[in-house]
């Protein structure tokens, strides 16, 4: 992409995607025992973290740290060159120099900044070694007028978590929404897809998307809303198709872990979720069939109501929102 430039002359710094996501557990054996459950596959340990890699080709995808507090550790995006760590490093709010990923899957360079306004943690990643990716079955449906499965054969399914492939997005609830968005969206490519805003007409949630030009795009890598306490809503992983998330839920359910909500569908984005506690109380989320935008999708703007989040499944649980 073009160097871009926001109508305060500010450089903007071009994102490629969600490369991982960091949370630190105090039971560090529960929560690895959780995250195989769920459908990641552990690459690597290394003193007090432990690396997670899915099916797509990032080196890994989740790091879970072993700590005295549950805490969510900030996601990390792609760069697209070192000239962009250089330039973050020197202009972005409490940002570290770039430092090496030495014992991470696939090495690279990171530079960590903190969010201006409730200072979580913000990390931008460039040079990692990218060099696996899991091939799985695809899968072929028959549908009453189009029948796209071979005669005489049958749909083989094997029960089992539901393979990550990637980190699709996260969410945070932001105490000054307002700063928050002129923040992303002046320093970065953070573009938004849906706007949600209160009847005063004061926009309170964003979903926002990566602008890659003519590039598609998923609908939201980053949503953030207004609440009265910073702190992560959710983080969330696509998986292979429906039948896999669903096997995924119920074997999630065998296992005696807690679903928060789903499976549903989504109104904004559209993607099939599917959310879970994991033991330390953080909600993840595995998804299929998101919506994909580019830079001629315009933005939505809607009221915030009850009924805006899902077309179906159960009914929005209570707490889920704060």
């Amino acid at each position: 992409m073009t160097t871009d430039t926001n109508t305060t002359g500010i450089r903007r710094i071009p994102l490629v995607r969600p490369a991982h996501i960091y949370y630190t557990h105090k039971n560090i054996d529960k929560a690895r025992e959780f995250l195989l459950n769920f459908g990641f596959k552990e690459t690597k340990r290394v003193g007090k973290s432990t690396y997670y890699e899915g099916t797509g080709p990032d080196p890994w995808v989740y790091c879970a740290r072993e700590g005295d507090e549950d805490e969510f550790g900030g996601a990390a995006f792609l760069v697209e060159s070192m000239d962009d760590l250089e330039y973050a490093s020197k202009t972005l709010p409490d940002a570290t120099k770039i430092y090496e990923l030495t014992d991470a899957p696939g090495g690279g360079s990171c530079v960590t900044f903190k969010d201006p306004v409730d200072k979580f943690p913000f990390h931008l990643v460039f040079g990692q070694a990218f060099d696996h990716a899991t091939a799985l079955p695809e899968r072929q449906y028959n549908y009453p007028m189009e029948k796209h499965r071979p005669g005489n054969a049958t749909q083989k399914m094997e029960k089992g978590p539901a393979p990550v492939h990637k980190l699709g997005h996260f969410g945070m609830c932001v105490t000054d929404f307002a700063r928050a968005f002129d923040f992303y969206t002046t320093r970065f490519n953070f573009t938004p897809s849906d706007l949600i805003h209160e009847p005063s007409g004061k926009d309170i949630t964003v979903f926002l998307h990566l602008d890659r030009g003519a590039e598609l795009v998923d609908h939201h890598c980053f949503f953030f809303y207004e609440g009265p306490k910073c702190h992560v809503h959710h983080s969330s992983y696509e998986t292979h198709d429906f039948d896999t998330q669903l096997m995924g839920h119920h074997w999630l359910r065998r296992s005696g872990y807690e679903n928060c909500w789903g499976v549903g569908r989504h109104i904004m984005g559209s993607q099939i979720f599917d959310y879970w506690f994991d033991p330390s109380r953080f909600i993840v989320e595995h998804y299929i069939d998101g919506d994909l935008v580019n830079n001629e999708t315009p933005t939505n703007r809607s009221l915030a109501a009850p009924d805006n989040l899902h077309v179906w499944g159960p009914e929005v649980p209570d707490g889920f929102l704060e």
